[in-house]
């Protein structure tokens, strides 16, 4: 028997040969419709497979479709009556907002302070006052701050700086979101600790679990739906804390992170009228503490009004027998006698109601480069807190140095600045400035003048101010010392001398301040250089 391999050529052959004939005709039509039934089978095949696909594309597509629109229909924030209803305290609306309102109650009195300003100096007052909280924003950015957002190096991205909320309101916590294009369900979760989370997103329960807690859960396979949910993340505070940091927790799977959450209670501005002309005297009381030395005095006066005839001038006054100054732009005010130095600088400030205060001596003499305009520019527009100037041609200034240790702090005063003051050429940054000074009233009244340094005492107030006040120093202002021979006249020898004692700087005093800076600042050391 011939096996198949060897069979075949024979057949290929008879087929050759027979090919013509009626039994080769028949058998090219049976090889010819084997082909075309193949060809059909394979059609169908494609057809068939082609069917398949299409049929899962077109009927699943219409599915997905359907669920990402139901998602983004779903994506709708709370009404104003339900959010609203949400984040009180005390029956205010403490939600996040751009605007406030007094709303009148029974039990409530309100006051609109517009109803008790005159109409026709609504506009320039606001106007005024509108410049003000320019300068106050720039000077405090912590009002303003710029939120920053963590880039996505983990699937999530969060605020590292700048999210703020005052005691017991909310915010929307910006920058929360998830960056994963998995198609499973994701859960993420964020955890406060000294406030409550919620979502202003109308989500349902099984999707947002935990609202008006410390924990909040969401969980979806919807990405697009779950960053829409932590667009609309909130924080409210729920303890009175004047200033602390909540380290929110935001974890999904292996990843977690943390972000700050400052909580502060703002003080509210301060601010002092200028005065719609802008005047001088409307920026400017100049100040002073005299003791006995009344000849001094009246000479200092009188310069001042020789540039600046009704500029107002604050006397703090200790003598023992107080003598009457003649000026009508002159307050003076009369202290127990050897209160001291420093109690006779509040007393003088706290008497100021302009923006401004000019520090000076009693033995001081205006010139013509006391251009106090000039030192008021400085302070309008850079965030200085005090400007010193020259005195006697000279300008003494100082560079303070602090440095903290387990069993003490350390404190080093160098003289010099730290370079210039950017904008103002004659003028640079420094710590500590010479008894000729023009200070924002408001800043310098909050370090205060220490009463318990009665004699000599200057730098102190620098010290007490470093860290909370901005320094600078300009040359191109100053004023001058009245001349310092001895007096002739024996009754001013006489004053002169009981000044001399009073004024003397001596070992008793040093030591005393030496104790009080030990206790009071906690500095087991100091050092001074120039």
């Amino acid at each position: 028997m011939l096996r198949d391999r060897d069979s075949l050529p024979c057949m290929t052959e008879m087929a050759r040969r027979n090919s013509w004939t009626p039994r080769g005709q028949y058998f090219l039509y049976y090889k010819y419709l084997c082909i075309i039934l193949l060809c059909f089978g394979i059609a169908l095949y494609a057809i068939k497979l082609f069917g398949a696909e299409r049929k899962w594309a077109i009927g699943t597509a219409p599915e997905q479709t359907t669920r990402t629109a139901g998602a983004e229909s779903s994506m709708k924030l709370l009404s104003e009556e339900e959010y609203k209803s949400l984040f009180q305290f005390d029956g205010i609306w403490l939600g996040p907002k751009n605007h406030c309102e007094c709303a009148k109650t029974p039990r409530t009195t309100v006051y609109q302070m517009e109803d008790y300003i005159a109409k026709d100096q609504i506009a320039s007052i606001t106007e005024r006052r509108e410049k003000e909280f320019q300068q106050y924003q720039r000077r405090y950015p912590t009002m303003t701050k710029d939120v920053v957002i963590a880039a996505p190096s983990t699937p999530l991205s969060y605020p590292i700086y700048g999210v703020e909320v005052m005691p017991f309101h909310t915010i929307v916590i910006p920058g929360l979101g998830f960056h994963n294009k998995s198609a499973e369900k994701v859960q993420v979760i964020l955890q406060a600790s000294f406030g409550t989370l919620n979502t202003l997103a109308d989500t349902s329960k099984d999707v947002v679990q935990g609202r008006g807690g410390k924990e909040l859960t969401i969980s979806t396979s919807n990405a697009k739906l779950l960053n829409y949910i932590l667009e609309h993340v909130t924080y409210t505070s729920t303890i009175f804390l004047l200033h602390a940091v909540d380290m929110v927790s935001f974890k999904t799977g292996s990843h977690l992170v943390k972000f700050p959450v400052t909580i502060r209670q703002r003080p509210l501005p301060k601010f002092f009228d200028p005065g719609a002309g802008n005047n001088i005297r409307d920026l400017v009381t100049i100040t002073t503490k005299t003791f006995l030395r009344y000849h001094k005095l009246r000479v200092l006066i009188q310069s001042i009004r020789q540039f600046y005839p009704d500029i107002r001038v604050i006397v703090a006054d200790d003598s023992e027998h107080p003598e009457k100054i003649d000026d009508a732009n002159v307050e003076h005010y009369i202290m127990p006698f050897g209160k001291g130095w420093f109690a006779g600088r509040n007393l003088a400030i706290s008497q100021v109601t302009t923006k401004y205060y000019l520090w000076v001596d009693d033995d001081y003499l205006f010139t013509k480069n006391t251009k106090i305009e000039k030192l008021v520019d400085v302070l309008e527009n850079t965030n200085l807190d005090v400007v010193g100037g020259r005195l006697e041609g000279n300008d003494f200034k100082f560079k303070i140095f602090y440095e903290e240790g387990d069993d003490g702090s350390c404190l080093h005063i160098r003289s010099g600045s730290y370079g210039p003051l950017e904008g103002f050429p004659n003028c640079v940054v420094t710590n500590a400035v010479v008894n000729f000074f023009l200070a924002r009233t408001e800043e310098s009244s909050r370090v205060g003048f220490d009463p318990k340094l009665q004699r000599v005492a200057h730098t102190e107030y620098f010290m007490d101010g470093l860290g909370n006040l901005l320094v600078g120093s300009c040359s191109d202002v100053g004023a001058d010392h009245q001349r310092r021979s001895p007096a002739t006249d024996p009754q001013l020898a006489a004053i002169e001398k009981t000044y001399g004692k009073f004024r003397t700087n001596t070992q008793e005093q040093i030591k005393f301040k030496l104790s009080l800076h030990y206790f009071k600042n906690r500095l087991k050391c100091y050092t001074r250089i120039g």
